[in-house]
């Protein structure tokens, strides 16, 4: 009975791993005897039950392979190599780690959108809950029920400080909100720098206006007790003293000022009232005994009356109306008598008004109306046009004190009789100046021409038209 024999190709290095063939000693040798075998009664040579395993091993390993590489596109040409059909085989590690859906449907998105799984945030906007600690955990300690954690922050340097201050009350001489900048100072680390809060907002109010100034003050009071100690203000004030000889160079009156900041300063109460007197007989600088002296005479003219509170004055907007016409008919009369321009023109500026420059033109044409004299008509000419060259009055300003007079010289003329024709040959002077516009010269109102309504009417006199 003779065995069929099924040809099966294989390669070369699959021939040189079949180390577990059962050969004999002698054919390891390479001895040519042949040998035979009984199998089911039929002797067969030995070549031949050695070719039949090493055909069998090699059936297995290519069934093997051919099973591992289904569905890559894998074939077996006629030589047994095998060949790779466009798709480059990847590890069953690979497909491990594919979060992509394995059943072939889909759109090839991650699985529940990325907010499942081990080692994921979750979805955005998802809220975890305060995670409780695990007594039985081997890290477990029992100290760390009791810890507090704090945020901290370094003290602040010199320089540091200057540029991280500077902005705060930069924006603060625009909004005027202390407690902002109480709340802002409080999360800053000062360390001892706490003094210099004072020195660095005095030394940006000597460059401001008066209304800084007074809201400089305002701020070191609130800022006392939270901020700030009395201790911490006295050594704020005893540097500026020391740094008044610098602080000159950019602002020539700050020893005067510097002095009304000391003032000011033992009227609230946040330093002490014999800050003054133990400085007596040991000052050598002359612009720091300039500033006590100032503090002195202020201090003593608290004794007679007057308030400390208002040594800066109210500026802008917290003057009230009745205190801001006051201020202007001053200024006017002030003006007519010195006839100083740029004098009238730097007071107006320090009311901090731009918003109520239009009483200014009222009351200034008002009293060319009331006056007699040809003085006073050529003094208030010079100082609108000035004013309105130098862009100290706007537009809007200018107008708005002319339609005033408008709306009101028939009660003026009550008064001044001859009113209206004061005011029409005002308003020609001011438009032919360039000071007014046309439209607004047209509005000017006119009186009519008074006559006779009859020659027999008894002298009576037609009712004026305006």
């Amino acid at each position: 009975m003779e065995i069929e024999k099924e040809h099966i190709y294989i390669t070369p290095t699959e021939l040189e791993n079949l180390n577990d063939a059962p050969f004999s000693g002698d054919e390891e040798n390479g001895g040519s005897e042949e040998r035979k075998t009984e199998i089911n009664g039929n002797w067969i040579p030995a070549t031949s039950i050695t070719e039949a395993k090493i055909n069998a091993k090699a059936k297995r390993r290519l069934r093997k392979n051919s099973s591992r590489d289904s569905g890559r596109g894998d074939s077996v040409s006629e030589n047994g190599e095998t060949l790779k059909i466009g798709v480059v085989p990847t590890s069953p590690k690979g497909k491990l780690l594919d979060r992509r859906s394995r059943s072939g449907k889909g759109r090839g998105l991650p699985k529940k959108g990325g907010a499942g799984g081990k080692g994921v945030w979750g979805t955005p906007g998802q809220v975890y809950d305060v995670e409780e600690v695990d007594i039985k955990d081997p890290n477990y300690d029992d100290d760390q029920e009791n810890c507090v954690y704090e945020t901290v922050v370094l003290p602040l340097d010199e320089r540091a400080f200057e540029k991280t201050l500077t902005p705060i009350i930069q924006e603060y001489f625009e909004h005027g909100d202390t407690n902002e900048v109480s709340e802002m100072l409080k999360n800053l680390n000062l360390g001892e720098m706490k003094y210099s809060v004072p020195v660095l907002a005095v030394s940006l109010a000597l460059e401001g206006k008066a209304s800084h100034r007074e809201m400089t003050s305002k701020l070191i009071s609130d800022l006392c007790g939270t901020v700030v100690s009395k201790t911490d203000v006295e050594k704020s004030f005893d540097r500026l003293l020391k740094e008044l000889p610098e602080l000159v160079l950019d602002s020539p009156r700050a020893p005067q000022l510097v002095g009304q900041f000391i003032a000011r300063a033992v009227g609230d109460g946040i330093l002490s009232s014999t800050y003054v007197d133990g400085y007596k007989g040991t000052v050598d600088c002359v612009q720091a005994r300039a500033a006590l002296d100032r503090a002195t005479v202020l201090l003593s003219m608290s004794k007679g009356g007057k308030r400390i509170d208002s040594v800066w004055g109210a500026g802008g907007g917290q003057q009230s109306v009745k205190h801001l016409v006051k201020e202007i008919d001053m200024l006017l009369k002030e003006y007519l008598l010195s006839g100083d321009v740029l004098e009238a023109e730097r007071c107006l500026q320090e009311l901090e008004v731009p918003h109520f420059h239009h009483e200014l033109v009222y009351e200034a044409i008002v009293l060319v109306l009331e006056s007699t004299g040809e003085k006073t008509f050529k003094m208030i000419l010079d100082l609108l046009k000035t004013l309105w060259k130098s862009s100290v009055i706007t537009v809007d300003q200018m107008k708005r004190g002319y339609e005033r007079v408008y709306c009101e010289i028939p009660d003026i003329n009550l008064d001044v009789p001859h009113s209206y024709s004061v005011l029409e040959r005002f308003v020609e002077e001011c438009f032919q100046a360039g000071i007014i516009s046309k439209p607004l010269r047209d509005l000017c109102p006119s009186r009519g021409r008074k006559r006779f309504v009859s020659e027999g009417d008894g002298g009576r006199l037609k009712l004026e038209s305006y």
